[in-house]
């Protein structure tokens, strides 16, 4: 999603949100030149202030002591400075702090993105089949037989056709 600035209509490069002491939440677009104006009109002269405005959570967090990776020995700090991850074992370990991260970044924790066009059809009927036994164990756990009956048929039809 695309988002045009506030003030000028130019494409928006700046995000802001901010959360008032009443719990209302302000989403602002800005492009550069705006974002840094009103930055500087928002800036306070002392650090206290911002302290104190920050949320419980985010507060909390900086409070307790960093949280290392088992495997590769990243910290969080270290992930916040350089964005990258050191392994796929620190998705488990950071889950708690990443997951608000990934949800503001990408509206949802799934990802559900385009197959590219040129992926073989033998992939892409293979990715389905993984997607309609998935439906099935979830039918079969809410007790809906009807429905994983025909999602079976729907599998067996599949697999005979290739």
């Amino acid at each position: 999603m695309k988002f045009k600035c506030q003030l000028c209509g130019e494409r928006a490069v700046i995000h802001i949100t901010e959360i008032e002491s009443n719990d209302d939440v302000k989403q602002l677009h800005f492009c550069y030149r705006h974002a840094q104006e009103y930055l500087k009109e928002t800036e306070s002269p002392s650090v206290e202030g911002t302290a104190s405005a920050m949320p419980e959570a985010a507060a909390a967090a900086e409070s307790e002591p960093s949280i290392q990776c088992p495997v590769c020995g990243i910290t969080f700090e270290e992930f916040r400075q350089s964005g990258r991850l050191g392994c796929p074992y620190d998705y488990e370990i950071f889950r708690d702090v990443l997951k608000p991260l990934l949800e503001s970044i990408h509206g949802g924790l799934r990802h559900v993105g385009k197959v590219p066009r040129r992926v073989p059809a033998d992939t892409r009927r293979q990715t389905e089949l993984i997607k309609l036994r998935q439906e099935i164990q979830q039918a079969i756990a809410v007790e809906d037989y009807e429905r994983a009956a025909k999602l079976r048929d729907k599998i067996e039809s599949m697999e005979k056709g290739s």
